[in-house]
């Protein structure tokens, strides 16, 4: 967000009567009693709807709970998701989504997308590839890495294979299978508590 300041301009005349004509002319109202206060409380109401507006639309807060996205997402660590992002764009391979879980939609996960429909994906010995390229994965540190294999498979339409970032501990697609995209309906973008993890969701 930025702010911008507004310039002040003064104007000048050169004839000293025509500039007191002025100032006696703009001799300023008396100020109606209470109408400072009933703007003030105007704005007020009208800017808690917009963001009320903006929280029910757009964003969403949800609480992490689990350890499995470690190191960028920690237990109770609180968040907001973008529920409206992905009606104007795709899911991308890399984005951190929430998704209500395939065997249980009661209850909500948060995971990577890893593989998105169509892809080849086998997983090595921990080391993941898709459509024959081994993945670069920045977000997973060595001490979070793992040595489980995951047969070649094709991602169906629709569909998308999700891992959590700490694989040793994560459940994920290598177990419960891929997402549906109708099951995805948020992507994680600001952790807003604790201040320590304060940032965008990468």
């Amino acid at each position: 967000m930025s702010t911008s300041a507004q310039d002040s301009v003064v104007t000048e005349t050169s004839s000293p009567t025509a500039a007191a004509l002025i100032t006696e002319s703009q001799t300023p109202p008396e100020p109606a009693t209470g109408s400072g206060l009933g703007l003030w409380l105007r704005d007020l109401v009208i800017s808690a709807g917009i963001s009320i507006l903006i929280i029910l639309f757009l964003y969403q807060p949800v609480r992490v709970e689990g350890t499995s996205m470690l190191p960028r997402l920690e237990d109770h660590d609180r968040l907001f998701i973008n529920k409206f992002v992905y009606h104007i764009a795709s899911i991308e391979r890399g984005d951190v989504v929430v998704f209500h879980y395939p065997r249980d939609p009661e209850k909500s996960y948060i995971k990577r997308v890893i593989a998105l429909p169509g892809d080849r994906l086998r997983i090595d010995h921990g080391q993941v590839w898709v459509n024959g390229k081994a993945l670069t994965e920045n977000y997973v540190p060595g001490m979070y890495r793992d040595t489980r294999s995951y047969a070649e498979t094709i991602i169906p339409d629709d569909s998308y294979f999700v891992m959590g970032d700490h694989r040793s501990i994560s459940s994920d697609s290598r177990e419960f299978g891929v997402v549906e995209r109708d099951l995805i309906y948020g992507k994680a973008v600001f952790v807003y508590w604790p201040a320590k993890d304060l940032g965008e969701v990468k």
